[in-house]
């Protein structure tokens, strides 16, 4: 699914360049479930944003389900991600004056999808994150538990090919955040793509690999003791 050769981000600040990213490669395959780990400032998060296309790298190669996406213009790459592309981030960035139902329903409005279909695909997965009763409150009126939940229903409504996580549990307690760490297990044994930035080992090794950065680069990649690959990531 994903494939990045050499990959470069740099950085310029007072005539100083900063390398983000150095010459990093990297193959997920689909139905994989990749960790993400290092010390802040490793280069995770930049690495995230390259993948997720929020960010476009300074060199290198970008293949996404064999396209080279490297050079796309933004207009494209916007397509893509609403299409192809879920997101989980740690702070939830769900919208304060919209109902749980609205912020799930949102991406589903981007793509112009017909209110009949909005309307059944957004209680299938409220039912899949156990939240249909709190469908119309406001995410003020939930759990840090419950908002991240909303969050999860959002990144997946859509049914994109890709989920990207970003510290997912990193603002929930133990319970919740094994919660989320469940649904992201079920998600990936029904065929979803997981990539997950995380400073949790435990949470780490719900994956299948783990990817180690260090200064802006790969340092190591093992597979997780729990888990093994899938067939396309052995092969």
């Amino acid at each position: 699914m994903i494939t990045l050769r050499n990959i470069k981000k740099s950085y310029r600040a007072d005539n100083i360049e900063t390398a983000a990213l150095d010459n990093v490669s990297l193959q997920v395959d689909p139905g994989e479930f990749v960790a993400v780990m290092g010390p802040s400032g490793c280069g995770k998060s930049t690495l995230l944003n390259v993948l997720g296309m929020i960010d476009s790298p300074t060199s290198g190669e970008y293949l996404f389900c064999g396209e080279d996406i490297a050079r796309w213009p933004e207009s494209r790459l916007v397509e893509l991600r609403k299409r192809q592309l879920g997101f989980i981030f740690q702070s939830f960035n769900l919208i304060d004056d919209l109902t749980v139902y609205e912020n799930i329903e949102l991406p589903l409005l981007y793509q112009d999808v017909p209110r009949a279909q909005r309307k059944a695909r957004v209680r299938e997965v409220l039912e899949l994150v156990d939240l249909l009763p709190r469908s119309r409150h406001k995410p003020a009126q939930l759990s840090g538990g419950q908002q991240q939940r909303v969050a999860v229903a959002r990144a997946v409504v859509t049914d994109p090919k890709l989920i990207l996580a970003d510290e997912p549990t990193g603002n929930l307690d133990t319970h919740n955040g094994e919660e989320v760490m469940g649904m992201l297990d079920t998600l990936n044994q029904q065929g979803t793509t997981i990539l997950m930035v995380t400073h949790s080992p435990e949470h780490a090794t719900r994956a299948q690999r783990i990817v180690s950065m260090l200064d802006g680069r790969i340092a190591t990649q093992t597979h997780s003791p729990r888990r093994a690959a899938p067939e396309a990531a052995r092969a």
